[in-house]
This record gives C-alpha cells, structure tokens and sequence, in this order.
C-alpha cells in the first residue's frame, strides 16, 4: 500500500458511525480545480509536460499538507448571470459535466478560471474570443485578484470591468470526484486541464499554500508512491491518467475521452473489518478495524 496516501485520523469512527446510521450525510459543495500543464525546456529530466501544483498549509480544515491543483468552490453569483464567453456553448458544457442547467455549467468553469487566477495568477481570459490576456503580474491585476478572493468582487464584475471573455475553450473537463458521505467538508469536484496561457506565469499567491511547484506528474505520482508526497486519491489517479501524454496540447485534447462519471467512495462491512473503496480504482481499497479504539486506518 503506498505510504503517501491521505487517510485522517478519524476516519474509522466516522465510517462506523455512518454505517450504524449514526451519521447524516453533508451536501456536497461543487468545486473545480485545474490541472495547469505547461511544456518543459528541452534538457527537462522527465519527458511530457509539468503541472503546477501547490502543497495546503497543515493548519487547512480539508486536506492540510497534501498536494494539490489550484481550485475551489463555487461562488452561488457564477450562477446570477451569463457572461461574456468563448468556446463551446453552455449547453454542451453541460452535458459534458453532467448538470442539469446551462447556470450551473457556467458557475463550474467560472469556478475552475477564477479559482485558477485566485490561486496561481494565471487567467483564461481574453478581450476577444480568439486572444487571451499576456500578463496579469500589475499592481491592478493583484488588486482584482484580493477582491475575487475576498469576495468583494463577483467574477462577472470582474470580466465585465476588464471588457473580458472567459475563453472555456482552453479548458477540458477531465474528471469529477466526490468526497466520501462520511467526510464533514465534502466536495462535488470537477477536474479540468488547460494549457499555461503564452506570456503568464504562476505565482505563488495562495493563502491556503505554503509552497508550490511544477512538477512531471509520473515524477509527482513516483514520490507518492515512496511515501514522500502527500495526495489524496483524485490527485493521484490525475498525475497517473496525465503521465502518457507528450505536450500540454496533447494532453487538453485527451480531455474529450475521460470518463467524467463521478467517483464516490464506499464504506462497507465485511466479518470484522470495514472496507473503504473509490469503484474503479483499486489501489485506494482500506480496510479498517469495524470495532476498536478509533486510531488512525490501517
């Protein structure tokens, strides 16, 4: 079993109490997040192109000091409003993140670029539908970049001051978890790809980071494997499904083929041991003591 897996402490008791129907299921909260790919210099050690990733500060609620892709929740004002919008229609959107409305499609990858801007600096947006903005590192870029994250400004506010179009076409829905019933902060997390953006850069302006990095995803998913790395499962099963692919381009047009039916975990009793299992991915299975002290998994 790989020893960089993300298990909380208090997992076992929360997975018996939700057997025993002692616990009641939270509302999962959409979420998107990207995986940023650029291609590397040519003397890179690693074939393939590298992703951004940013470690969560150990003091965060969710998943502290595990890796991670820039991404977020759902602002409810995504929902308000069309915007300005490049790429695909919305109704395509939404059939391609299974919802039920053209909003909620919108708010999803509303929350996959501004989440994406908010967390790194890097904005999949253009004036027109053909361009995207060459460089958010300004003074008023940073000022409009704390207002989103304060929330004091709506991300259609945003767009519509900067006269921007969000470019949807840059992104590619690649898959969609969510968290365990049995979690307290659970998400309906989708994953998207997207190429960096010529003339942006990353920037390490996350306050729910402390470092970032870019890094090969077989590299990244090889120092989970020993132990070295933090992730959750969802990142893990991202970095493996990235690693074949040869460029960023490559990669963003792979996006259309992956399986967005949404991966849920399930806890089951089997004799003396409760069995904790993401359907499809099999390297996740847990078992862990259906009786006990409420120590960590095993």
């Amino acid at each position: 079993m790989s020893q960089g897996q993300w298990y909380p402490p208090e997992w076992p008791d929360r997975i018996r109490a939700l057997a025993a129907g002692e616990l009641t299921a939270v509302t999962p909260r959409r979420a998107a997040t990207v995986m940023l790919l650029r291609d590397p210099g040519p003397r890179a050690a690693t074939p393939g192109p590298v992703v951004h990733m940013l470690r969560r500060r150990t003091s965060m609620a969710f998943a502290g000091g595990a890796y991670a892709y820039p991404g977020g929740g759902v602002d409810p004002r995504d929902d308000d409003r069309l915007i300005g919008w490049a790429g695909p229609p919305l109704e395509q959107w939404a059939a391609r993140l299974g919802v039920a409305t053209v909003t909620e499609a919108q708010a999803v990858v509303c929350a996959a670029v501004r989440e994406t801007f908010e967390e790194a600096g890097v904005l999949l947006a253009g004036p027109t539908a053909t361009t995207v903005v060459g460089d958010t590192t300004g003074e008023d870029w940073e000022t409009d970049r704390e207002a989103l994250v304060a929330r004091d400004l709506s991300f259609a506010e945003f767009l519509d001051r900067r006269g921007l179009v969000l470019r949807s076409d840059l992104l590619g829905a690649w898959a969609r978890w969510i968290t365990p019933e049995f979690e307290p902060r659970r998400y309906d997390t989708w994953f998207f790809v997207a190429a960096l953006p010529e003339g942006q850069r990353t920037r390490d302006v996350s306050t729910e980071a402390d470092r970032t990095v870019w890094i090969a995803p077989a590299d990244a998913a090889r120092r989970y494997d020993a132990g070295e790395l933090l992730m959750m499962p969802p990142t893990v099963t991202t970095l493996r499904a990235l690693a074949p692919y040869r460029t960023a381009a490559e990669a963003l047009e792979a996006a259309d083929a992956q399986d967005m039916t949404p991966v849920l975990a399930q806890a089951r009793l089997e004799g003396d041991e409760l069995v904790l299992s993401w359907p499809g991915h099999d390297e996740f299975t847990k078992h862990v003591p259906a009786a006990g002290d409420g120590g960590g998994a095993a």
